[in-house]
């Protein structure tokens, strides 16, 4: 038997609410596009980790050639 859920497609997460931009100053707006590149870059690191994971576990489970 299967629940008939499991067959829908999962709703996206939202992850980040953005903030109201017209209520926000310039310094304020620069401050939060520093905030973001900062977390745009610390999920770039971890998407190399898990590729380069990934690729490892690919490597190490990779059948050797036969000859």
């Amino acid at each position: 038997m299967t629940n008939s859920d499991e067959d829908l497609p999962r709703p996206t997460k939202k992850l980040l609410v953005p903030p109201p931009l017209d209520l926000l100053g310039v310094t304020e707006l620069e401050a939060y596009i520093a905030d973001l590149e900062s977390e745009i870059f610390r999920v770039r690191q971890a998407i190399t980790a898990k590729q380069a994971h990934r690729d490892a576990a690919a490597a190490f489970f990779k059948t050797p050639p036969q000859g």
